[in-house]
């Protein structure tokens, strides 16, 4: 593990020097880099099955690795990692430039993106970038794409001062949104090229809110799938068959009920949950406290009946924050067999299907979660239909970081108060990282700064997601400083 004495490492950093190179990187080359890589449609393999054909991965990996390629970073070797058969790595490597560093700082992000969505402000678009009050709109420049040019200028800023620090090695991968199953392949094949690791910096994840630092504490885990329910070989008269055929809805409908509770959303089978550790609930007690009922009066709640606002499952900010963090939670993010409402006749439908997103806590494991899920939903179907539940690719465990070396927590903090001019605060993240869990296991003294630019209303993966460019800036710098206080 990294040692405590660091120190002297961190006072050799000219702040404001710091600052200046990071604000002039960011306007000149980072934010048209990231307006160029928002227009191209990199959507994840889940999401576009013909992405190799499609080119637009290759596209935004190549765009990436050439602009690396031109930074300032002393030592730099960087390539384009291809295995067969799957989505490209870029991965990128710098020698120690302090004498004794024997440890290793992996810097993480990814360059695939979600898919469009609906509901995007009339002037905006996924594909189509805007730059607003400081704001940076479109499909992925948030989540995560600006992860690699901020990486890099961090390195940049440093060397540029001759501030000495550890070996640094990057991993950009392009199937995070998929759930990483790509990825894995690639961390085996690059493992004795990782080195030593004792830091990894990920800036894939989120922030409470745009005046401090926040560090991820812990993610959750994913299982997706689609659950199909079918009962007919095709469609028959609803008024002439209905009360004879079973609805597939209903039968839907049973299933979810084997699931969930529907008045409460709460989740049902015991081995979905996990006990909170201590330090966790203290940590959202805190957070709670910072947020108050921003927590869930920032969520962009629909006018409900007359008039009124739709209501939270919670308005207690800490049961919320542990809602999102630390208890599962069940989406229904698409669907199949149901025909538009302009289209829908009087028809008894064959099939149902759903594609669902459950959310683990923490510390419940993904493999057990699915086939638990599989055997739930499968089991005696009523009215003996035909059901199954295929799961995605990609299932992934939660994290849960370690204990804070002393020199971490002091740095995160001293370089919050010098860039934001507050205190580095703690929060669990409701998503998912596959990575960070593969790493935690495979390098189980290392130390995790986990950190992001989606704070309130960023809105990743729906429509209208921004990149909030002043708050990247200042995390930009701040991971140089954290950079420069390892040894």
């Amino acid at each position: 593990m990294i040692s405590d004495d660091t120190t002297q490492h961190a006072q050799q950093v000219d702040h404001e020097a710091l600052r200046e190179f990071v604000e002039r990187k960011w306007n000149d080359e980072i934010v048209p880099a990231l307006t160029d890589y928002i227009a191209v449609p990199a959507k994840s393999p889940a999401f576009d099955p013909d992405w190799v054909r499609n080119g637009y991965i290759e596209r935004v990996v190549t765009d990436a690795a050439q602009w690396a390629e031109q930074q300032p970073v002393r030592g730099l070797k960087l390539e384009i990692v291809r295995l067969p058969g799957r989505t490209p790595v870029i991965f990128f490597e710098t020698a120690a430039t302090r004498s004794g560093s024997a440890e290793t700082i992996v810097l993480y992000g990814h360059l695939d993106k979600q898919p469009e969505f609906a509901g995007w402000r009339n002037d905006l678009g996924p594909w189509t970038p805007k730059l607003e009050d400081g704001k940076l709109y479109g499909r992925g420049g948030a989540d995560d794409g600006y992860a690699i040019y901020a990486s890099l200028t961090a390195l940049a800023a440093l060397d540029a001062q001759g501030v000495e620090r550890p070996r640094c090695v990057g991993i950009i991968e392009t199937c995070e949104e998929s759930g990483s199953y790509d990825l894995l392949p690639y961390v085996d094949a690059l493992r004795e090229r990782l080195g030593k690791v004792g830091l990894v910096v990920c800036l894939d994840s989120g922030a409470g809110n745009y005046d401090q630092l926040w560090l991820t504490t812990s993610l959750r885990g994913l299982v997706a799938g689609d659950l199909e329910v079918q009962v007919l070989d095709e469609g028959i008269h609803s008024g002439g068959y209905g009360g004879i055929t079973p609805s597939s809805f209903r039968i839907m409908r049973q299933l979810f009920e084997r699931l969930e509770d529907a008045s409460t959303g709460n989740l049902l089978p015991k081995g979905f949950h996990c006990a909170i550790p201590a330090e966790r609930l203290r940590e959202a007690e805190a957070t709670a406290q910072i947020l108050g009922d921003d927590v869930w009066k920032k969520i962009p709640w629909a006018c409900g009946q007359d008039g009124r606002q739709v209501l939270p499952t919670t308005t207690d900010p800490q049961e919320a924050l542990l809602n999102s963090t630390w208890r599962p939670s069940l989406s229904v993010t698409g669907a199949e067999g149901l025909p538009s409402l302009a289209d829908a006749g009087n028809v008894l439908r064959p099939r149902t299907a759903f594609k669902l997103s459950l959310r683990l806590p923490p510390l419940v494991d993904a493999a057990k979660a699915v086939a638990d899920l599989k055997a739930l939903l499968e089991f005696d179907p009523p009215y003996n239909a035909k059901v199954t539940f295929k799961p995605d690719l990609g299932a992934a465990t939660g994290w849960s970081a370690p204990d804070l070396a002393p020199w971490l927590a002091s740095a995160l903090n001293g370089a919050s108060q010098q860039h934001y001019g507050a205190d580095c605060a703690y929060i669990g993240q409701g998503g998912t990282i596959p990575l960070m869990n593969v790493l935690k296991e495979g390098f189980p003294q290392s130390q995790f700064m986990v950190c992001g630019v989606l704070g309130p209303k960023s809105n990743a993966h729906g429509p209208n997601e921004f990149l909030h460019v002043p708050y990247a800036k200042k995390l930009t710098a701040t991971v140089a400083e954290v950079i420069a206080a390892a040894p």
